[in-house]
């Protein structure tokens, strides 16, 4: 008997609880059924009901049913993704980036990605780390642009871009006048940080290095939007971090790096590692070529090599490296 058919029928009759609507569901009678239930659990060598007044399942069949449903969705989607190959029909690549990702990045990576599969459309969404992990998971998204730290078993990574942050401040502010901060000279002020919720790892992981070097905000206040954060800054509520782009936009704030060791976002594009879009590994490592040139950020491939600007102009990949 066919072993995938064989799960089917064993969630039909986990899920309904009952032989006989789990062969009406499967369109075939129940004595079958019911034989080929037995058969599965003679090769599996476990009972996986228990056959009372009610159809119950055992430890092994709950065990099987949380196996067979990962086992049947991956089968789903990977003959899904053959058959749309097949036919010449993978044109679309559904890709998540985070709200902080600038315009500028983000026009040169559709741009990149479109010269590298113009067959493909990429389709973006602007979503939250906490968002893109979860509807990556649910197999709603085909590739992510996750902050890092974040929980990635399960996905594959590409590229890992580290980008350092500096200081943004009101220009009449008194530390306006220094060519550089450390984060203990920020110590009295309030920050402005995206809420928690998008970014867990990476939230926790910015407060606990500002404590750490000797800046413990008066106050955090959320905000997401960028020009909600200026408003913030300039409303006197605090401080805030990103790469130096918004504060080129606002003549009443000015950009200050941070010193050694400093803070940075680190990001990488994720996809599942099972059944993954054709297409999902070629877009991270796009995605670094790009990043790699914006003379900012550093880009280290999953093979630890950092990309250099020129490899953008000579099209070095990240497994050939160069000279």
């Amino acid at each position: 008997m066919d072993p995938l058919r064989a799960l089917r029928y064993f969630v039909a009759v986990a899920e309904e609880r009952h032989f006989g609507r789990a062969a009406e569901r499967l369109g075939i009678a129940q004595p079958p059924l019911s034989q080929r239930i037995r058969r599965l659990e003679r090769d599996l060598g476990a009972e996986l009901f228990d056959r009372g007044r009610r159809v119950e399942l055992t430890e092994a069949g709950q065990v099987l049913l949380a196996e067979a449903r990962d086992l049947l969705a991956r089968w789903d989607r990977l003959t899904s993704l053959v058959g749309k190959a097949h036919r010449g029909e993978m044109d679309a690549l559904r890709a998540g980036v985070p709200p902080e990702l600038p315009g500028r990045v983000l026009a040169s990576l559709l741009t990149a990605f479109a010269a590298e599969c113009p067959g493909v459309r990429l389709d973006l969404h602007e979503l939250t780390t906490t968002e893109q992990v979860r509807l990556l998971a649910d197999r709603e998204l085909d590739v992510a642009l996750l902050q890092h730290p974040v929980d990635v078993l399960g996905f594959e990574l590409g590229p890992v871009v580290e980008t350092p942050l500096g200081v943004v401040l009101p220009r009449d502010s008194a530390l306006a006048a220094r060519a550089e901060l450390a984060l203990a000279d920020l110590a009295g002020h309030g920050l402005v940080l995206f809420p928690r919720a998008a970014a867990p790892g990476l939230y926790d992981a910015l407060l606990r290095t500002c404590w750490e070097q000797g800046f413990r905000p008066a106050a955090v206040h959320h905000a997401r939007n960028p020009e909600f954060v200026l408003g913030m800054v300039l409303a006197g509520h605090g401080v805030a971090f990103e790469p130096g782009m918004v504060a080129r936009k606002e003549p009443r704030v000015v950009w200050r790096p941070l010193a050694e060791p400093g803070l940075s976002w680190r990001m990488s594009f994720a996809w599942p590692v099972s059944s993954p879009h054709p297409q999902a590994r070629r877009l991270a490592e796009v995605a670094g070529q790009v990043l790699a040139g914006d003379g900012i950020s550093t880009v280290t491939t999953p093979a630890g090599r950092q990309l250099r600007p020129w490899d953008v102009v000579y099209g070095v990949s990240p497994e050939t490296g160069g000279g």
